[in-house]
């Protein structure tokens, strides 16, 4: 099996079969990358991602993999959607938005279970940023070297940022529903229900 190495290079000169195994190879982390940051516009930007990675395939140094390259393209496509859909001008980045304050409606995904739906609001009741750094540890398992890679920043940096993150998670989950047993929720339970949740996305 070539490497996305050599399948770039092969597309680069001219191999269209190199360009579409790539791109078929991520589809599935792009579009769990997606799924619950966006409504109902899923395919769309899927397909605008890899046009903009053709586009931009000339201009990819290799400086991370190509995959991090990918589900960067997708990350700005996402910034950019929200953006534009802001309810009211604001001056913040649009990173430190909740998608849910920004309008979007419940989560598409089919969760099994009042917890995993319950894990999915969470998600996007937090800001974008960290959404985006839980479900790339959670979904892609992305380790602390490649998160740092991803986002640009030292890997100390970038291991502190996940667990505010989780912590916030943690709050915002038990938030939703004061229940005794959502209380008792501990952070074992949230990593074993997101665990479930990317089963399902890589069987649908």
């Amino acid at each position: 099996m070539r490497t996305d190495e050599e399948l770039l290079l092969a597309w680069r000169n001219g191999d269209a079969k190199a360009g579409n195994q790539l791109f078929s190879r991520h589809y599935a982390s792009v579009y769990r990358f997606l799924v619950n940051k966006v409504d109902g516009e899923v395919e769309d930007l899927l397909q605008r991602t890899f046009e903009v990675c053709a586009g931009g395939a000339a201009r990819f140094e290799g400086r991370s993999s190509f995959r991090a390259y990918v589900l960067g393209v997708a990350k700005n496509l996402v910034m950019q959607h929200w953006d534009r859909r802001r309810r009211r001008p604001s001056p913040a980045n649009i990173e430190e938005h909740a998608i849910h304050e920004l309008g979007a409606g419940p989560s598409t995904l089919v969760a099994r279970g009042d917890e995993q739906r319950r894990l999915l609001e969470a998600l996007r009741r937090l800001p974008l940023k960290q959404q985006v750094l839980l479900e790339l540890y959670y979904w892609e398992e992305r380790s602390g070297p490649e998160l740092a890679a991803f986002l640009g920043i030292p890997e100390d940096t970038a291991r502190s940022r996940l667990r505010r993150a989780k912590l916030k998670l943690h709050a915002v989950f038990n938030e939703l529903e004061r229940s005794e047993s959502a209380l008792e929720s501990t952070n074992a339970d949230l990593e074993r229900w997101a665990g479930d949740l990317r089963a399902q996305l890589e069987a649908s």
